[in-house]
This record gives structure tokens, sequence and C-alpha cells, in this order.
């Protein structure tokens, strides 16, 4: 179903944010760098703004491409369904909560940094499978999945994942996921069928 501008201001205002943030900074490595969680940028030198900035940051296209993909699929039927207040607490939240955890696990570690709306991704994914368990999701596209059993594998895999060797925050995934389900629990009981 397709949802006009009016209808989902906040989720169509936050993919062209996002786009063109990130295209800026593929082209000006400074502005990378002034703007990437960093922790000991975060932690050591209270630059805050990085917490909200980095979300808006990716690695490179296919990472760009990947998130945008999800928030056009599920950010507008999310933000019609909640209203847009509610939806921005939802969005913002996920991404905080996907830099708490971060913090928490990366903490004793000054050079670690991450960037990408991951986070605030998998809080509205798994917002939409608390809404609509039995909706069937498709892994890489190909393998049907109910919603209900992607958002269990999910946050496996995340919580297995964390720690590991390689350039995904799982730990953000996971942080993101978790704040997505709380708030959304939260915001919209009535909206909530998975229970």
């Amino acid at each position: 179903m397709q949802f006009s501008l009016s209808e989902a201001p906040l989720s169509y205002s936050l993919l062209a944010v996002n786009i063109l943030v990130s295209l800026y900074a593929f082209t000006n490595r400074a502005f990378l760098e002034q703007n990437i969680f960093h922790m000991s940028s975060v932690l050591r030198d209270h630059q805050y703004h990085r917490l909200l900035s980095s979300g808006f940051l990716h690695g490179d296209p296919m990472h760009l491409l990947f998130n945008m993909f999800t928030l056009f699929f599920f950010g507008p039927a999310l933000e019609y369904l909640m209203g847009t207040t509610k939806f921005a607490i939802l969005y913002f939240g996920s991404l905080f909560g996907a830099k708490a955890l971060t913090i928490f696990f990366n903490r004793k570690n000054p050079d670690y940094m991450s960037l990408g709306a991951s986070g605030a991704i998998s809080g509205l994914l798994l917002a939409f499978c608390l809404y609509a368990p039995m909706t069937m999701l498709y892994i890489f596209g190909l393998i049907p999945i109910p919603a209900f059993a992607f958002a269990g594998l999910f946050i496996a895999y995340s919580s297995v994942a964390m720690g590991g060797q390689g350039r995904t925050a799982h730990e953000a995934h996971l942080g993101g996921a978790l704040a997505g389900i709380v708030l959304f629990m939260i915001l919209t009981p009535n909206l909530v069928s998975f229970f």
C-alpha cells in the first residue's frame, strides 16, 4: 500500500535527509569524521551531537540502499498507523536505544566507531512485527517467514553475533530492536496484536 507525503511526512523526510547527508559524507571525509559515532569523542569530549548525526551517515551506497529500502517499506505504514508524533518518538527512541546499548558494550574501547540508521530501522521493523505478526516477510527477498518468527530470529542472531569480528554493529541492531518493541507497546498498545 502506498502512502502520500501528507500521510507520512516524517518517513519521506527521513528518507531524503538520510540520502542527502550520506551522499555528502561520501565525498567529504572531514564531515564524516566530525559526525560519525566515535566512543571517546562522545564519552570523553562530550560531543553528544554524534549520537544523532551518526544515524544519518552510512558506510557505503549498499549500506544506505538497504536501510532506505527498509525505511521506505515500513516507515510510511507505521507513521500512518501511529501518527507522526508517535512515529518520531519510535524512530528516534530506537536510534538512541541503539546508541545506548552500543555504548554499554563498547565503552572501554575509546577507538570504537559506528554509523548508520540501522538501529532506528531495526526498531521500526520489530514494531511492525508486533503490529502484524502473521505478515510474511522475505529474508534476502526470497525466503518467506512470518513476521513474529523473523522478529525472534533477528533478536537471537543479533544477540549471538554481538562482539564478533566484522563491520556490523549487532549491538546497535539489538538495542534499536528492543527499544522499538518497548516504545511501540507503550505508545500504541491498541495496535499490538502479538499478545
